[in-house]
């Protein structure tokens, strides 16, 4: 009945369509017109066609994504405790944050091997990573380490260099899943799609050249997706792309990136923070149709309030919504073939592996952060960003855009929802994260 019903019309040209375009625009310019320019350079066309479409293999996940639940370590007791809570109820996977060292043994009491685990360490303890490594199932287990990340983000080593690098070499040989690269510091921080890919991509390239090829199945990917929901799909496919690419380069085979997503911090707003619920359920909807393998939501009351058990939940329900009764747990592969999203995905590709060559040929990732251009670049897109919200073309509903003058929040901080100072002596100039709505909300409280 299908093949009827389309044989029934006659094919239409990418020709036809722009010419019947121009006749319907009535003397306007259809260039001026209907064709826009994104900051990462890529025009954007009224129409797609087949003729868009690429058709390259893109190494997606064998399963649908998983639900990870984050928890930080205080208390073991009290951390293992909110772990089962989570995988009673719809978790399928922790990721535990610790600025210290733990029992283990006491943290993962009544799941441990069973279940999918990261753990987000701010500290470098080769005794402590290496025991943790043999205590759990090392297939199922992600370790993140990420001293280039750590640099990036603090402005100094764990130690310094060598100690560092000879840290994370002791540490390679006990854990299948090691060393993580930081992706989503560079969009929280302000950088533009192609400048998260390139960065991201030269980022885990320096683990390559400084530990060799051989520990590129070791390496895992954390990334944080925006609001601008279609490219964010096509960011997460291209990155694909452009590490199968990187590793071919190395004659490696067969190591699909592995790729933890968070919605990104940096649109998410003090007042009317119901909002951020909604702008966490489009992101999440773009890292699953991206082909995350793992998701872990943040709250709606993630910037100002500790973490809480109704915020927790209801994020963790918005996957399951997403999951069990959009019928998205398969979701990895809609996106396959879609003549729009395969256009977005190879030129954000191809901008991308430019900007990649382009920071490789000056040396490398490492020592375009120790010189500047790296935070430079991304200070620059920052910068126009905050430009655009500033005058409104990028709209946060309910913060710059149709506030309520009655919304009042400085009794309900919990959390100081801004950038920290630092003052601490920094080998490098630290990528800092910061929410494009910072100025204005502290405005406000001042006002209160």
């Amino acid at each position: 009945m299908s093949e009827f019903l389309f044989d029934e019309f006659d094919a239409v040209s990418p020709a036809a369509w722009k010419q019947k375009i121009q006749v319907d625009l009535k003397g306007a310019d259809y260039n001026k017109t209907l064709l826009w320019k994104t900051d990462e350079g890529i025009t954007v066309k009224p129409f797609y066609t087949k003729e868009d479409r690429k058709n390259t293999s893109i190494q997606l996940p064998k399963k649908g994504f998983n639900i990870c639940q984050s928890i930080f370590i205080g208390d073991e007791k009290i951390a293992n405790s909110l772990a089962l809570n989570a995988l009673q109820r719809g978790a399928n996977s922790i990721r535990f944050k610790a600025t210290t060292p733990f029992n283990p043994k006491k943290l993962l009491k009544g799941f441990a091997g069973k279940t999918l685990l990261y753990f987000q360490l701010t500290f470098l303890d080769v005794e402590f990573q290496t025991k943790l490594s043999e205590f759990c199932d090392s297939n199922n287990t992600f370790i993140e380490t990420d001293i280039i990340g750590n640099l990036a983000e603090t402005g100094n080593w764990f130690y310094n260099l060598k100690k560092d690098h000879l840290a994370v070499e002791e540490i390679v040989p006990s854990s299948n899943h090691c060393i993580s690269v930081s992706g989503d510091l560079y969009q929280n921080a302000g950088a533009n799609l192609t400048q998260q890919l390139a960065y991201t991509l030269a980022h885990a390239n320096e683990y390559l050249n400084s530990f060799g090829a051989e520990i590129a199945n070791k390496i895992h990917f954390k990334f944080a997706v925006g609001s601008n929901y279609f490219f964010e799909i096509a960011k997460l496919r291209a990155f694909r792309i452009l590490w199968a690419s990187l590793l071919k380069e190395y004659n490696v085979k067969n190591v699909p990136a592995h790729i933890f997503t968070q919605p990104s911090l940096r649109n998410k707003t003090l007042y009317d923070y119901n909002t951020n619920m909604l702008r966490t359920t489009s992101e999440c909807m773009s890292a699953i149709l991206g082909g995350s393998d793992t998701i872990s939501n943040v709250a709606y009351d993630h910037i100002y309030h500790k973490s809480n058990e109704f915020g927790e939940r209801i994020a963790r329900n918005q996957l399951l919504i997403l999951q069990q009764e959009s019928y998205f747990q398969e979701a990895h592969h809609f996106a396959d073939g879609a003549y729009y999203i395969d256009a977005l995905t190879h030129q954000l590709a191809h901008n991308a592996l430019t900007t990649f060559k382009q920071v490789e040929k000056s040396g490398g990732f490492l020592k375009q952060l120790k010189n500047g251009s790296i935070q430079k670049k991304i200070n620059e897109s920052a910068t126009r960003e905050q430009e655009r919200f500033d005058t409104k073309e990028i709209v946060l509903l309910g913060t710059n855009l149709q506030s309520n003058a009655a919304d009042k929040m400085k009794q309900n901080l919990e959390l100081y929802p801004f950038v920290k100072q630092r003052h601490i002596k920094t080998i490098i100039t630290p990528i800092v994260r910061k929410r494009i709505s910072e100025t204005i909300e502290k405005q406000r409280l001042d006002n209160e």
